[in-house]
């Protein structure tokens, strides 16, 4: 029993970064019906600006490592903010009304070119670079479990976060913008919803909240990689999809649902942890090809 509450703890970490990016697809799918696959490399992107605030603040001489800590969360959620009212302005809206398949391309030409920018050009970027961790080896025990305190700070952060999204789209204007609009936008329009702003507000927070999973993912394994994006968005989009696009709740579901699975598939398969990426693919083909809409979706799913 110990030992699946251990895995229990593993899951709920790693489900709250899987829950993040998950619910970043589904504001971007709910407004703009856009797929939009750089949003991997814009949870690598924030993983990267958190490091460099760590380096740069230890290098001035500050050793407070909580106050390190939350001026990396705030300075990468904000930075990222930005690249994605900045993706959202140049790259997408140009676009709107086209075909959604120029929107996919355009997305992953976008997370090529942040991946292979921080490769370049940050410095020893090709290669993975330690992160700063200062409670990963700190720890407590709840019976028998034992959880670090990075492990405990973590999973407490994912959850007034993804709280945090909640409220936002069911109680206030925003969120009440950000339906209608995923609705129907002319309607939206008329109604005098300023669709430009929700688009883009919708791209503050998934790309906020997209940074924060890269922080969290930073601070859990205590090294980054450039080249991390692609696969936690591919996680990100299972989630999505397994909760059912546009869908916020669902995506909640489909980030713990998902980690759950993995750390399953590393504690019972042979060998599972060379082989739990490959499971996380065929649960997507899985869901793609025999519910396409999701667990709590619809053939037609909006924000909400």
């Amino acid at each position: 029993m110990e030992i699946w509450l251990q895995q229990l703890v593993n899951a709920l970490t790693i489900g709250g970064m899987y829950t993040l990016v998950a619910v970043g697809f589904t504001l971007f799918f709910g407004v703009l019906g856009l797929i939009n696959f750089a949003h991997g490399e814009v949870f690598m992107f924030g993983a990267f600006v958190a490091l460099t605030v760590s380096t740069a603040v230890i290098a001035a001489g500050m050793e407070n490592a909580l106050f390190i800590i939350v001026l990396m969360f705030v300075v990468s959620m904000t930075v990222s903010a930005a690249l994605g009212v900045g993706m959202e302005r140049v790259a997408f809206r140009p676009l709107r009304g086209l075909p959604p398949l120029l929107l996919l391309v355009t997305s992953l030409s976008i997370g090529i070119v942040i991946r292979e920018a921080i490769k370049e050009f940050y410095p020893e970027g090709a290669n993975p670079l330690a992160f700063f961790s200062p409670y990963s080896f700190d720890t407590f025990d709840i019976g028998n479990i034992t959880i670090s305190y990075t492990q405990a700070g973590l999973i407490l952060l994912s959850i007034l976060l993804v709280a945090g999204v909640y409220l936002l789209v069911t109680k206030t204007w925003l969120g009440r913008a950000m339906r209608a609009t995923s609705e129907d936008v002319e309607a939206a329009r008329m109604m005098g919803i300023n669709v430009n702003r929700v688009i883009r507000d919708a791209f503050i927070i998934g790309s906020a909240l997209g940074a924060a999973a890269g922080v969290m993912n930073g601070l859990y394994y205590q090294s980054i990689r450039f080249d991390m994006g692609w696969v936690m968005g591919v996680k990100g989009f299972t989630a999505a999809v397994i909760g059912g696009l546009g869908n916020v709740y669902g995506a909640v579901y489909g980030g713990y649902i998902l980690a759950l699975f993995e750390v399953l598939v590393v504690a019972l398969v042979p060998n599972g942890s060379q082989y739990k990426d490959v499971f996380v693919f065929l649960i997507l083909i899985g869901i793609l090809v025999f519910r396409p809409s999701g667990l709590l979706g619809t053939p037609q799913t909006k924000v909400g």
